[in-house]
């Protein structure tokens, strides 16, 4: 464990940031990047953090949340050299949306359970947004699923939904047979279309679409390197049937 309090570490941190900025003094790489060039990597980084989560690395953890929260310095250290903003602003800012989201912890207002404190945070989120409309503030730079996820999530809070399962299950059947009859020009739509309907079944079946892809794209990888180390030679020397064949070792392996 670290001497420092959090507090003067997180004061170090943000020394170390302007430090790397300083004009006469920093380092050129750090001077010539903009909030637009560190974007990337503050996508990359929190990524990298659902990764150690994922693998329960707690040590690779700890690493990968200072490099999430050294992006959230990077960029209120370019906002207050310009002059919009500081970290403080930032750190307070945050606490204060804590605070007002949270009336059953720091307040008089009570809750039953988990469930109805997501209710009452997405009304609080809303009474926020004002008359902005009901899709407003869902982030462009989300993954496509993740994006398609709250846009739906957000319209049925509306009542723009269907009332259970069974009408997106029936659109997916509509969109395929769309995507099957389309022309070259229209064909990437559709697909788009019957991506979004996916969504939209899972979504209605309780189930994070992300979550779901992300774990499919984790068993394919194993199964295909499992593949590989099977076959013994590579891959495109083999036909598809001896390599379908492969496929259900690995799978008749895995039960």
């Amino acid at each position: 464990m670290s001497k420092e309090t959090s507090a003067e570490a997180y004061a170090r941190l943000a020394d170390v940031m302007r430090a790397l900025r300083d004009p006469a003094s920093g380092c050129p790489w750090d001077l010539e990047q903009d909030f637009a060039s560190i974007a990337p990597y503050t996508i990359e980084e929190a990524y990298e953090v659902a990764d150690a989560i994922a693998r329960d690395d707690m040590a690779d953890l700890k690493g990968e949340l200072g490099d999430l929260l050294l992006q959230v310095v990077y960029h209120s250290q370019m906002a207050a050299e310009a002059g919009h903003f500081t970290l403080a602003d930032v750190t307070s800012a945050i606490a204060d949306k804590m605070v007002r989201r949270h009336p059953h912890v720091f307040g008089n207002a009570s809750v039953a359970n988990a469930g109805a404190q997501t209710a009452a945070w997405e009304d609080q989120k809303a009474s926020e947004r004002g008359d902005q409309g009901a899709l407003a503030g869902v982030a462009l730079g989300l993954p496509a699923l993740m994006r398609a996820q709250k846009l739906q999530r957000r319209a049925a809070r509306v009542g723009f939904d269907w009332p259970d399962a069974s009408g997106p299950r029936a659109k997916i059947d509509e969109e395929l047979a769309e995507v099957e009859t389309a022309d070259d020009a229209s064909r990437a739509g559709e697909v788009g279309d019957l991506l979004f309907a996916v969504v939209n079944y899972a979504r209605h079946l309780g189930i994070d679409a992300e979550e779901a892809l992300r774990t499919a794209n984790t068993k394919f990888e194993r199964r295909f390197n499992a593949v590989e180390a099977m076959a013994g030679k590579p891959l495109s020397d083999m036909d598809i049937d001896s390599l379908e064949a492969l496929w259900q070792r690995v799978k008749v392996s895995e039960r």
